[in-house]
Order: C-alpha cells, then structure tokens, then sequence
C-alpha cells in the first residue's frame, strides 16, 4: 500500500513530527531492521528525510545502528506506555478480563480501533490458543477478527467501508471473508446483533465472539472478546454460553468507563 503524502495541514501543525512519527511506526515484526532506503520506501519519505529522522531517533536513543541497518530501542515503548499509564481505560479493561477468564477459562481480549487495524489494549490468557503471540500493543487486521468487525459496526456505514478499503484484506485461512460486500454485510449484522462471532476465519482451529464496550454517554470505545478452540466451544456454543457473560460484563462496564 503507498505511504500517504506528507502535507502541512496550517502552521501549526509540526510535519518533522510527523515524518519522525511515521518512521516509528515503519517498525514492526516483518521489518524489525531497515536500511534507510528501506524506511524511505515504508514511510514515502525522501531518503535524505529518512536519513535525517533515522539519525535523530538514534541519537535521542530511540532507535540504533551499525552503520547500516536501523532497530528500535526500548525506549520506544515510553510513547505506548504514556497512553496506558495515562488513560484508565485499559486498566479497567484488564480487571474485566481478568475476572471474566477466571470464570470462563478461556482467554478474553480487549481492543480499540486504530485505521483499518485493531490494538489490543488489555488480554488475560488461560492458555495459547492462537499460532501467533498476541500481547498488548499487538495488531491485527480488523476485517477478519470479532473484535474488529464489532468496532467497524460502531462507525457510520460510510466510515467502516473507508477503513475496509484502506487496508489490505488478505485471507488468513480458507474461511475468511475479504470481499467488501460480504464484510459490509456481516458488519451490518453486528451491529443490529450488538455482537460478532468468527468461526476459522483468523485462524484455522480457532473461533471467537466479541461485544463493543461502551462508556457512560454510550459511546463505544472498545471492544471485548472471548476466544477459543472450535473443539471446545463451537461458535454457536460461544453464543449461547460465552454471549450472555459478556453481555453482563458490557453493562458492569458502561456504568465504570466515563
């Protein structure tokens, strides 16, 4: 996907800011390492820019190198902890899960919606269930998990289709949906249904069932799910077990989360 231009919106908006945010955020578990034409390429960014960027982060200890390849640092992990220090929500969230998977005796996650993409803000995990590590801070596509597809349904119909089409809709497994009508018509059920269920479409083996959490003025703000083996609990059994605690939970919730 090309890099969204870089413009200055009025004069106060920083865009050196910007572009050293940008080059952050190139970072991840498929490019943990990057050469300066590398985040160039990733960001949309002059070389020269990157360049410059790369160099300040480095020497403010945010990333490092050996003259060629850049990483990032663990100072980095300051900018995410700001938010979860500093916002209550996730701490909210995570005392939820905490006693929701006490009870239930599986793993319960909680997200927000950040572009086309959701951020795990809170997880309790009674066991691995899924190939792939999830902890917070950790991403997924939102078009093929519950979560996401809970959060999309919170948006304007319009919305939801932009972030759709915005962000890659690769398949995960044989299972999942990636043609938008299909996706605009399973996120329209979520939100007449007030929840969204997935069966396989993450990960083979692997369902799950998710409910938008909402705060005292009734806005949503997050989402909570339940996740399991298809071999334990079958996505029907999610609904008719798993559905009405974590109903119980949104209502606990919505008189908490301000």
């Amino acid at each position: 996907m090309t890099p969204p231009p870089f413009t200055a919106v009025d004069r106060d908006h920083m865009l050196g800011l910007e572009k050293g945010l940008a080059v952050i955020a190139c970072f991840g578990a498929a490019s943990p390492r990057l050469t300066i034409a590398e985040v160039a390429k990733l960001t949309g960014l002059t070389r020269a820019t990157a360049r410059r960027c790369l160099i300040t982060l480095t020497r403010l200890d945010y990333a490092e190198t050996d003259g060629r390849v850049f990483s990032l640092t663990p100072k980095v992990l300051r900018l995410g902890y700001a938010y979860l220090s500093a916002t209550p929500l996730p701490q909210t969230l995570q005392r939820a899960l905490e006693g929701l998977s006490a009870q239930l005796k599986e793993s319960c996650s909680a997200a927000i919606l950040d572009g086309s993409e959701i951020v795990y803000v809170a997880r309790a995990q009674t066991k691995r269930i899924m190939a792939i590590g999830l902890g917070v801070g950790a991403r997924l596509p939102a078009f093929c998990t519950s979560l996401g597809r809970v959060l999309l349904a919170a948006l304007p119909a319009d919305d939801a289709r932009r972030r759709l089409e915005g962000g890659p809709r690769k398949a995960m497994t044989r299972k999942t949906k990636t043609s938008l009508s299909e996706l605009e018509a399973v996120i329209a059920a979520a939100r007449v249904d007030g929840y969204a269920a997935i069966d396989e479409e993450l990960e083979i083996g692997l369902c799950s069932i998710a409910v938008p959490v909402y705060d005292s003025a009734g806005r949503v703000v997050a989402a909570l799910n339940v996740g399991a083996q298809t071999s334990r609990l079958p996505p029907q059994a999610l609904i008719s077990t798993v559905l009405p605690e974590l109903l119980e939970i949104q209502q606990q919730l919505r008189m908490i989360v301000k």
